[in-house]
């Protein structure tokens, strides 16, 4: 498929729609092109109903009927009513594949995974009442929102169900991946928290300080605590710096390039600290997300952009600390 972008030269939506084809096509062979265009005689030849246009072999399709022939900004509105400067990644991955760029047999296995990836393979992470699971789970994660630091198990004894001790109903959350144990028995994570540093690094409005286990999970905790934070994390490849503030209900990422890469090691099983936490992080451009999955072969990868990973952390984290 060739996909063509027609833009005015230094379109500042130019850049944002290449970005999200990157995102889209993830990883599917397609030719891409950035065609600038200047003159409205060039704009009726191409085919450009705005600034900036996508032609996929040459149709383009968000066209509407009428549409005359410019070199103005154009402007998309999504489902949702709003109103941006370039198609969605989710728009354009539904217009390649009408286009008849089908996906490959891995992009749909990574497809159905995305949220089962930090999910407990579909199970969800709300521990369940029986045996005081939830209740010791959320104990924990309450301590590491106060604190930043795991609880000692001792603090634990007084929330364990009766005739369970608290190493007993630890052991049993290990054991269904709601948190990891050291060797001696202490929380070593309890998603989306980690007692040790990772690349991911949240504040949470009042000044407490936390690691996150991954991107997904430092996505998740605004969502979890109903509390403003700040998450600084950086891309791997490059080693820039990629902050995320949720404030008031609104999300704001710099770079606005940000996307997030999910995915595990190909054949792994076990726990999600051991097969994906370490492959779940920021990155500053879907270009770069891209190299960083090529330079790993043994991940089955898959790149979604800023408004999928905010709702794979709130659909799985939102509801831990509200549930009875």
């Amino acid at each position: 498929m060739r996909i063509t972008v027609l833009a005015v030269p230094d379109c500042p939506n130019g850049p944002v729609v290449q970005e999200r084809i990157t995102v889209a096509l993830n990883g599917r062979d397609a030719e891409v092109e950035l065609v600038e265009v200047s003159e409205p005689t060039e704009a009726e030849w191409w085919g450009m109903t705005g600034s900036p246009t996508v032609l996929l072999d040459g149709v383009d399709p968000f066209g509407t009927v009428g549409a005359a022939p410019s070199v103005s900004c154009r402007i998309y509105r999504h489902a949702d009513g709003e109103v941006d400067g370039a198609p969605s990644p989710d728009e354009l991955r539904k217009a390649l594949t009408v286009a008849g760029l089908t996906e490959s047999a891995d992009d749909d296995c990574c497809a159905v995974d995305a949220l089962d990836l930090v999910g407990r393979d579909g199970r969800g992470r709300l521990a369940p009442v029986e045996g005081g699971l939830r209740a010791m789970h959320q104990a924990v994660l309450r301590h590491f929102a106060a604190t930043g630091s795991a609880p000692e198990t001792a603090v634990l004894e007084p929330v364990a169900a009766a005739g369970r001790t608290a190493a007993e109903v630890l052991a049993e959350l290990a054991q269904e991946d709601f948190l990891t144990l050291g060797p001696d028995g202490r929380i070593r994570a309890a998603y989306p928290f980690s007692a040790v540093p990772t690349p991911h690094r949240v504040t949470i409005a009042g000044g407490t300080q936390v690691w996150s286990m991954c991107a997904i999970d430092a996505l998740g905790i605004p969502a979890m605590l109903g509390r403003d934070v700040v998450i600084a994390s950086a891309d791997p490849v490059t080693g820039e710096s990629v902050t995320v503030t949720s404030e008031n209900g609104r999300t704001m990422w710099e770079p606005a390039s940000s996307v997030v890469c999910v995915g595990r090691r190909g054949g792994s099983a076990g726990p999600a600290a051991e097969v994906c936490c370490d492959t779940l992080n920021f990155f500053t451009a879907a270009a770069s997300a891209q190299t960083w999955i090529k330079q790993h072969p043994n991940v089955n990868g898959q790149i979604v952009d800023r408004t999928r990973a905010e709702e794979i952390g709130r659909t799985t984290f939102g509801p831990l600390l509200t549930a009875d």
